[in-house]
């Protein structure tokens, strides 16, 4: 029997939830997944039955395609290596399948499934008419040479390119992808069909059909939904301490966009540990030290006496009154989030994919800590693809400033959605309830217009 949800009582969906888990038994994070959903759409099925006579819920938890392949390529010692390589096209209601790579150890099909899963919604917030999907390898490229990934992306892409198209299947970067990696894969579909059809891939280089903003969008995007959140209270990030876990792309450019609004970047991490400096972090240093040297974080402090490092511990022990988990999923916990309460945090924003777990979420919830979940907050990623997209059918590239005006465009409607979606179904300020039931209607409603598919 499975894990009794925690927000809703509904009968149907407590079925609903217990057989998604049998089906799909062992991917704990797409359990997860499901989970915070659909434990919102009670009122949705009361409001709406022909949902539930359609089997809505049911459809959209069952990927429409789940592909897994093997992926060999050869070492520059000459040994032979073989990976598992995974694209789940989820739903392609409102648009071609549309979502990142993650090249990483840890990657399985319940991971790619939970991905896909947030994804679905998440594109559907945007406004921009693009479906749900996910792919990855097991593969690590740490440590491997440039001469290694090239090969493995080439493996990779000998497979998976027969799945993909501009109005079928759009791939993007993540954890373990990012413009080396996509070149590569570009690259290697572009021989295979001999086309070249620049919509297939986002995340590219500039001069060859990359969108400017790409690079910072989830970062940026993530601080102008918390600035909308902190606006409905009459709060802003000036003189606001912040605390960022990671140093990666969203985490370096979240913090940018926070120091340009007035904040002060206390702290931010890898996955040795914490660096802390109280009166701001020096975001230069930092680019240097994770995007030049591609150091640790710890190399920090060599050069900044006044800052501090902590091996291992919490991130989340700094006081901070903002904080934006923009690590990876399951970072935080309900002891963390404990801890930040009590140390006055009034707004926490998801920069990464599911980085709260169940209970975090319900500690912010309970003590009215504006929350918003990583399907809104961090949403302007795959936003600046679809407008990357928009740039590559028309042939055209628009400047930095157009493109982040755009971003900041949609970023502000997400929130308004989710907003006004938490009070229509009598939950203000629940960001979390609004911007699933917002996800959800609008994939729902395009499915019934499909028919039975």
């Amino acid at each position: 029997m499975a894990t009794k949800l925690d927000a809703t009582g509904n009968e149907a969906v407590e079925r609903i939830y217990e057989q998604v888990v049998s089906r799909n038994q062992g991917e704990t994070e797409f359990h997860q997944a499901v989970r915070e959903v659909i434990s919102s759409l009670g009122p949705v099925l009361d409001k709406h039955p022909e949902y539930a006579e359609a089997c809505i819920i049911e459809r959209v938890c069952e990927p429409e395609r789940q592909i897994i392949f093997r992926v060999p390529w050869m070492t520059d010692q000459g040994q032979i290596k073989i990976n598992r390589g995974f694209r789940v096209e989820f739903n392609s209601a409102l648009g071609p399948y549309k979502g990142g790579l993650r090249f990483h150890p840890s990657v399985y099909l319940g991971i790619v499934k939970f991905l896909g899963f947030e994804q679905i919604f998440k594109n559907a917030l945007t406004g921009m008419p693009i479906g749900g999907g996910k792919g990855g390898s097991d593969f690590d490229p740490k440590g491997r040479s440039d001469h290694e990934i090239m090969r493995f992306c080439q493996s990779f892409m000998t497979e998976l390119y027969r799945h993909l198209g501009e109005y079928t299947d759009v791939p993007a970067g993540d954890i373990g992808v990012g413009g080396r990696e996509i070149g590569y894969l570009f690259g290697q579909y572009k021989r295979i069909t001999n086309r070249y059809e620049s919509g297939v891939l986002t995340g590219k280089g500039l001069t060859w059909g990359g969108a400017r903003v790409r690079t910072e969008a989830t970062g940026y995007g993530s601080v102008f939904f918390t600035e909308e959140m902190l606006a409905t209270t009459g709060e802003s990030f000036d003189g606001k301490a912040v605390t960022i876990s990671g140093s990666g792309n969203v985490a370096i450019y979240a913090a940018e966009k926070v120091i340009e609004l007035g904040g002060r970047v206390v702290s931010m991490s890898d996955s040795n540990g914490y660096v802390v400096d109280e009166r701001g972090l020096n975001l230069d240093l930092v680019k240097d030290i994770k995007e030049v040297r591609r150091g640790r974080i710890s190399e920090y402090v060599e050069s900044q006496k006044r800052a501090r490092y902590v091996a291992d511990g919490s991130i989340w022990d700094v006081p901070c009154d903002v904080a934006l988990p923009s690590a990876t999923q399951n970072e935080l916990d309900e002891t963390a989030a404990t801890t930040l309460v009590q140390n006055g945090c009034v707004a926490v924003a998801e920069g990464a994919n599911m980085p709260c777990t169940p209970a975090a979420v319900h500690v912010f919830q309970d003590a009215k800590v504006a929350f918003a979940p990583g399907k809104a907050a961090n949403a302007g990623g795959v936003a600046t693809s679809a407008l990357e997209m928009q740039q590559n059918a028309s042939r055209d590239s628009w400047t930095f400033e157009h493109s982040e005006n755009r971003l900041k465009s949609i970023m502000v409607d997400i929130h308004a959605t989710c907003f006004e979606t938490a009070q229509e179904y009598g939950a203000p300020g629940d960001y979390v309830l609004g911007a699933n039931i917002a996800g959800f209607v609008k994939v729902a409603d395009a499915m019934l217009a499909h028919g039975l598919i």
